[in-house]
Formats: structure tokens, sequence, C-alpha cells
């Protein structure tokens, strides 16, 4: 088993879904700690080249761009081989990227259900399948599932994203077991409601049915979901990752960790409403 580094410096992370976000938020964190960066996920290619660039200059690390739809097997294998090309064996895995749904299981289509558990759930899965061994043979590697509150607490309509929330961290517990003695450590972590590109477009929506600022159209939406009644940013879930990749977290391993303001202690949203 490899020590654990006293810097990131020189690792390399591949985070899914980083183009925005969260996923943008532990590009920028890991970057800031040396780490060269595969970045993945939608958008305008220009805007997503500004991104990429800016991050590098910033930071002076490596930083590439490969827009693999995650929702296939094949395009991730073609991601990880080109991340190990162009950056080095993939040190720090982040599974970020996301679909949602919303939709009675009566009226949900096949073919929607298929997309998310391909994108929430079995890209992991390849990802975890493909980079796990090197990991291994090197005696380090951390890994990030991006679970959810949702993982632990239910809300009607989102069968599809609560089910592979769910099943994120059952595949977390399971993977721990098996790299538990290699210096390997995989954990999941269950944020609550995130400051992110989705939730500004929630806040609209709550804008306009109510007829009200912003600032009350969050107090709204946080009344029915965070105690602490504060949204949580995306920088903090990834000085949290972080964290988990620097020396005092070696021994946090297989763990489904909650970041959401006591959200867990019983706070849920009643409503179903949470487009």
């Amino acid at each position: 088993m490899a020590a654990t580094p006293a810097s990131l410096r020189g690792k390399t992370a591949l985070v899914t879904g980083s183009t925005g976000g969260i996923g943008e938020a532990f590009a920028r964190a890991f970057a800031a700690e040396g780490c060269n960066m595969m970045m993945n996920g939608l958008g305008e290619p220009a805007a997503i080249e500004k991104l990429r660039a800016s991050i590098a200059a910033e930071h002076g690390v490596k930083v590439a761009y490969h827009g693999a739809d995650v929702g296939n097997a094949a395009d991730i294998a073609d991601m990880v081989r080109e991340t190990e090309a162009q950056l080095g064996p993939v040190d720090i895995l982040v599974n970020n990227a996301v679909v949602r749904h919303y939709h009675k299981i009566e009226d949900f289509p096949v073919e929607e259900w298929d997309r998310a558990v391909a994108v929430d759930l079995s890209a992991a899965f390849h990802t975890i399948r493909l980079t796990m061994r090197g990991m291994k043979q090197r005696g380090w590697g951390r890994i990030i599932n991006m679970s959810s509150i949702h993982g632990r607490m239910a809300v009607p309509n989102r069968v599809d994203y609560v089910t592979a929330k769910h099943a994120i961290i059952g595949m977390t517990r399971g993977v721990a077991l098996e790299c538990a003695e290699t210096g390997v450590t995989i954990n999941a972590l269950m944020p609550g409601w995130v400051l992110t590109p989705h939730a500004e477009g929630q806040i609209a929506r709550q804008m306009v049915a109510d007829n009200v600022s912003r600032e009350k159209a969050l107090h709204t939406l946080m009344s029915v979901r965070q105690p602490s009644q504060r949204p949580i940013m995306p920088s903090d879930i990834a000085a949290f990752g972080v964290f988990l990749c620097s020396g005092p977290g070696a021994h946090i391993n297989g763990a489904a960790l909650p970041i959401d303001g006591a959200w867990q202690t019983g706070f849920m949203v009643t409503t179903g409403n949470s487009k």
C-alpha cells in the first residue's frame, strides 16, 4: 500500500458532468490542489473551451475535455483511455453526471428510465471498473460518487433518480469492501439543496408561480427542505471531496456522507414538486 501523498499536485482527476454546477466546482477545486484535470459534460463547445482554458491558466495545470456520453459504455472507455494518454492514469474519480426526469411511474417513458439508469448509475460502474485496477496496483486512489439526500429519502414522481441515488450508495459500500486493504477509498456524498444552475431554475419558476422576489422564492424552497434555511454552495461540496483525498480522509471508506443542513433528520419535500 502506497503512503498517502502530502500533496495532490501532479495527480490526475477525472470528473464527469463537470462543465457546470457541482462538477465544475470539483474541477476547480482539484485544479487548485495541483491536479491535472479531465473534464466532461454538456454545453456549447465555445463555452466549454473557455472554461477549460481558464481553469488551466488560473492554476497552471493540464486541463483536458472529453465529450463522452456517459450513458454509453464505449464512450466511457474512450474517455478513460484519452485521460490516461493525455494526463496519466486516473488517481481521483468523481462520478457526478446526472439526468433528471419527472413522471408518475405509470406514465414513466421506458426510454427515460433506461437513460437515467445508464447515466446516473451504470456510468459509475463503468468508470470504476476501468480505473480501479490501476489504482490498486499503484496503492492509492480516491473515488467519490455523487448520491443525494434522495439516496436516503424518497420523493414522488422521481422514481428513476431516487432509485439510482439509493443504488449508488450500495455500489459504494460494496466496492469499498473490495479495496479496503489497497490504499484506495470510495465514498458517496449526499448533498441536500445545492445552489446549482438546476436550483436557479427552481428559484426562477417559484418566483413566477408566486409572483415574488428571488429572496422570497428562495425562502419558500428552503422552508420544505433544509432546516438550516441556507442553500449549500457547490464549492462546499467540492471542498469536502478534496478533504476525502487528504491524509486525514484516508480512513473514510464506504461511507454515505450527508451534506444537507440537517435535512436528513426529518425534513423532506412534502409537495412532491421538486423540479
